[in-house]
């Protein structure tokens, strides 16, 4: 495994009840990677997430993170080192934005629980980092989907983290705001030498955004690399049942997949003929 990895998966089986959905996943993260995790509903994308931070504990396995297996940590001493972004920003109170970024600094505060001025410090830097800082007093729940999406994000930089977890950053929001968001992940992997895991849908967002790929597909690793070494035609058709036509993109050079058929409906026209 690769030397400056910050996050080693090493065989790791997870079920839930007698249903197996991670079965024998290892895998390397190196320091500054934006590695996408990408599969079909239900490959076991989000379990491999929850996995990585210590919500669910493997049955067979472990998850590594700086050398130390994460559940041997202290939760306090994981969330300094590895924050989340989930999927669902729904909040039933009423808070204020920079009420919600403050909470990012819960690890690192005292026995008092009281911010210090290097606690108000991470947090105003966090929110002009993600440009929200100007929201510090609106209510969370007047926001838009993307700009909620920010504040959760500004809330996972407070905790001052090496590694940067996200469930379906993009999902529900439209195309402006899953471009803005997606070019504030790579600027902060890049500006803050974060190291940022991203469960994705969107191949083509992931094709061009992520430095890495995990494909994964019944709860296996079915292939893992450069984008140009999982993206691949056959791969995609094997995992997701879709004819594809993997092409480069003339301005931005990434490569993006033009969906054509699926293999269910190419089987039908073929048995009309």
């Amino acid at each position: 495994m690769a030397e400056r990895a910050v996050i080693k998966v090493c065989g790791v089986e997870f079920a839930y009840d007698a249903v197996k959905a991670l079965d024998g996943v290892s895998l390397a993260v190196d320091e500054g990677e934006f590695l996408g995790l990408l599969g079909p509903n239900g490959s076991g994308k989000t379990t491999l997430l929850r996995c990585l931070t210590g919500i669910l504990k493997p049955k067979v396995g472990a998850v590594l993170l700086d050398g130390r297996e994460v559940l041997s940590m202290k939760a306090a001493e994981v969330a300094k080192k590895m924050a989340v972004v989930p999927q669902d920003t729904t909040t039933t109170f009423d808070f204020t934005v920079l009420d919600v970024v403050l909470m990012g600094r819960h690890p690192h505060l005292g026995r008092l629980g009281r911010e210090t001025e290097k606690d108000l410090e991470a947090v105003q830097r966090a929110m002009k980092l993600t440009g929200v800082w100007h929201l510090a007093d609106r209510s969370i729940n007047e926001l838009s989907g993307g700009e909620k999406q920010r504040v959760f994000i500004a809330r996972a930089l407070a905790q001052e983290p090496k590694v940067l977890l996200l469930d379906e950053p993009t999902t529900h929001l439209d195309l402006n705001h899953q471009l803005e968001i997606m070019d504030l992940l790579e600027k902060l992997r890049a500006e803050q030498e974060l190291t940022i895991i991203a469960v994705l849908h969107d191949l083509n967002l992931a094709a061009r955004y992520c430095s890495q790929l995990v494909l994964m597909s019944h709860g296996r690793i079915r292939a893992m690399g450069p984008v140009e070494e999982v993206l691949r035609e056959d791969i995609i058709r094997e995992v997701y049942g879709v004819e594809v036509e993997v092409r480069k993109h003339p301005i931005t050079g990434s490569l993006y997949v033009v969906p054509l058929s699926t293999m269910k409906s190419r089987r039908a026209a073929k048995t009309k003929m």
